[in-house]
């Protein structure tokens, strides 16, 4: 009886305490990072900015397929009439222009992943400073990247996802 007495004064005696203190947030969220900095207005600037920059080196590479595909049809079709030092020069001619087009759609794909990942890391800080302020607002306790497939979220309610509201608050 004296046990009960001495545990009862103690919750009671606590009870002021265990109320003041605020209930740690047990919302949880998730967010397709990528697709939300793709949707703000930075995003879609920098998706822009990015296409203005890379599309003429892009049409270079094409028209660079474009005359390689022209001298592999030329060979086909002068297979038959051709001398063999022709097959042989022009075979040689096709292979240096398609290891040079192999060099350079490499270095411009090397150069285009670069920008992406500087556009995603400058917008991708904006981006957390944004989640950081909303989670804390709306009394979420964890908020989840589903943009990649690696992550360990196998299912997810749609309810949660705060992609539209970080997008809306972003812009």
């Amino acid at each position: 009886k004296t046990n009960l007495l001495v545990l009862s004064a103690f919750v009671l005696g606590a009870a002021p305490f265990v109320h003041a203190q605020t209930p740690a947030p047990t919302k949880v969220g998730i967010i397709h990072v990528q697709n939300a900095i793709l949707s703000t207005k930075d995003g879609h600037k920098a998706q822009s900015d990015l296409a203005t920059r890379f599309n003429p080196k892009k049409a270079e590479l094409e028209k660079k397929q474009a005359n390689i595909a022209a001298l592999q049809d030329q060979l086909r079709k002068g297979n038959a009439t051709m001398s063999d030092d022709a097959k042989n020069s022009l075979v040689r001619q096709i292979d240096a222009d398609t290891k040079s087009l192999n060099r350079e759609n490499e270095d411009a794909q090397a150069d285009l992943e670069q920008a992406e990942s500087k556009i995603y890391q400058d917008l991708g800080q904006k981006m957390m400073a944004v989640i950081d302020k909303y989670a804390k607002e709306k009394g979420f306790a964890v908020i989840l990247d589903v943009s990649n497939q690696q992550t360990p979220v196998l299912w997810a309610s749609n309810s949660v996802d705060i992609t539209t509201d970080i997008v809306r608050l972003y812009d």
